[in-house]
């Protein structure tokens, strides 16, 4: 259960997207593409999560955002595409954060590009909330 100094900073900083809450850890990065608990793609997305078992971390989620150079050959647009899914994620992550911290579960989620082209910021946030909801029903 998490302590009620963590949900305090929790509500305060509820928009920010930290360091710790950074999926980095490759062990973790390689257990998630291994042993992932599901996929939900929603275009030009691909959500992959996977339930990890209760730790002493005091992050509930940790997300991982990649987007291939095999889709933007320039790195300018790669860059641009990873900071539209961070936004989109910074601002919606509470519809995820909600379900999870009361019941004290914990999840690892990777967003993955799938789109050959640039997509605005609208889609990619409707795309993003649409992941999120499908996500939490799920779990």
């Amino acid at each position: 259960m998490p302590s009620v100094f963590f949900i305090k900073e929790y509500k305060m900083a509820q928009y920010g997207f930290p360091h710790k809450e950074h999926l980095v850890s490759r062990t973790d990065i390689e257990a998630l593409f291994v042993h992932k608990s599901g996929v939900i793609n929603d275009f030009p997305l691909r959500l992959i999560y996977k339930e990890m078992p209760d730790t002493a971390d005091d992050v509930p989620i940790k997300v991982l955002i990649s987007v291939s150079k095999r889709h933007f050959k320039l790195a300018v647009d790669r860059n641009r595409a990873k900071r539209q899914i961070r936004e989109a994620y910074r601002l919606n992550k509470a519809i995820l954060w909600d379900a999870l911290v009361p019941k004290g579960k914990k999840v690892h989620i990777a967003f993955l590009w799938l789109s050959d082209n640039p997509v605005k910021s609208t889609q990619i946030v409707s795309s993003v909330q649409a992941l999120l909801y499908a996500l939490r029903d799920r779990i």
